[in-house]
């Protein structure tokens, strides 16, 4: 709910391996279902760098193809589809989350 409330949110995406990631102004305690493994096309908030974060394949912690975050992660949703577009996505480019979506079908 934090993140809705925070909308809409911007920042320079970091990349690492094929996870996206970028500071937003969310503080949040870790919930106790946060997790390391996700699945592609995963969305998640990061509590220790207070961050928003997309996976789309392996990081450089994977073990195989299953995306890996550094440290348990709080579950946002999930993107539904391709995926593979994210991967043209550079370093720095700026990215932009907006409330022009309905809670529950990011």
């Amino acid at each position: 709910q934090k993140l809705w409330d925070a909308l809409p949110i911007q920042g320079k995406a970091n990349l690492w391996g094929e996870e996206i990631y970028f500071e937003i102004p969310v503080s949040t305690q870790q919930e106790p279902d946060a997790r390391e493994k996700v699945e592609v096309g995963t969305i998640a908030y990061w509590p220790a760098g207070r961050a928003f974060c997309i996976f789309f394949g392996p990081t450089p912690v994977s073990q195989g193809d299953q995306p890996r975050a550094y440290s348990p992660v709080n579950i946002l949703g999930k993107i539904k589809g391709d995926v593979s577009g994210l991967r043209k996505i550079e370093q720095g480019v700026l990215v932009r989350l907006s409330g022009g979506i309905k809670q529950g079908q990011i």
